[in-house]
């Protein structure tokens, strides 16, 4: 018997501060608009913002679900998630940061696995270093979103993660412009940053998604592309973001068992 399998996306970046999970959580509510079962899963371990983000009170995280794998604890998967909305559930970040370091790396693809079989689509949050644990999730996702700002900090991080990825031949990434984390800096034209990248710039979110009130849309546990009044306050780039969640989510055909 055919049967589909969930399909696995981690937004990453090379620098923290780019707004990964800002973009990590638009693409989840996208994928609610498109009726898709999501999994939003916090693999920055030490800071993560997700649960923060939707203003939500985790009972359980991945420290206790890599935990109860390892000690063969572990019954159900849905024991260790939160809900958000009748379409979204997440798998939080350790409260305690002392037990990132008590996550084992190698039951995280396991984790992610278990969570194909239950989801249509798991987005994956991170931090920005290319450790054990990136290295893995980065190998075994179906897409990655690297996220940039116009910034030469950033864009100097990006240029060696890029150029690593190349060496490697992995060729499974998408490049974001995320121009609304800081509308003020706006340093390269958008032919440089293909000059200085040596890659192509995939999708660009503009300024005009930049929110002076942020902080309320946290604070209240908002998911910005779930807001009535988005699709038409910011009609440009939420069209954006649907594009990046189509190619991202590619087809229907694709991690079939």
């Amino acid at each position: 018997m055919v049967r589909k399998r969930g399909k696995t996306i981690c937004v990453f970046s090379g620098k923290g501060g780019v707004g990964k999970t800002t973009t990590a959580l638009n693409l989840a509510g996208l994928y609610k608009v498109l009726n898709k079962k999501v999994l939003i899963i916090d693999l920055d371990l030490y800071s993560g913002g997700i649960a923060l983000a939707l203003n939500k009170e985790p009972h359980k995280s991945v420290f206790d679900l890599s935990f109860d794998l390892e000690n063969k604890k572990y019954k159900n998967f849905s024991d260790y998630t939160e809900t958000y909305s009748e379409y979204i559930d997440f798998l939080a970040a350790p409260k305690d940061p002392r037990n990132a370091n008590r996550v084992n790396p190698s039951l995280v693809s396991l984790i992610i696995s278990n969570a194909t079989y239950l989801y249509d689509m798991i987005i994956i949050d991170t931090h920005s270093v290319l450790d054990e644990l990136n290295l893995l999730t980065l190998d075994i996702v179906d897409k990655i979103l690297f996220v940039v700002t116009n910034d030469p900090f950033d864009i100097k991080n990006m240029k060696t993660l890029i150029s690593i990825f190349k060496e490697l031949e992995i060729d499974k990434y998408k490049l974001l412009l995320n121009n609304s984390r800081d509308p003020f800096k706006d340093y390269f034209s958008i032919y440089d940053l293909r000059s200085i990248l040596n890659t192509n710039i995939d999708y660009t979110i503009s300024q005009n998604m930049y929110l002076k009130d942020m902080e309320n849309y946290v604070m209240n546990g908002k998911i910005l592309t779930l807001e009535p009044k988005a699709a038409s306050a910011f009609s440009k780039d939420y069209n954006t973001f649907m594009t990046i969640a189509l190619d991202l989510m590619g087809s229907d055909n694709q991690n079939e068992e």
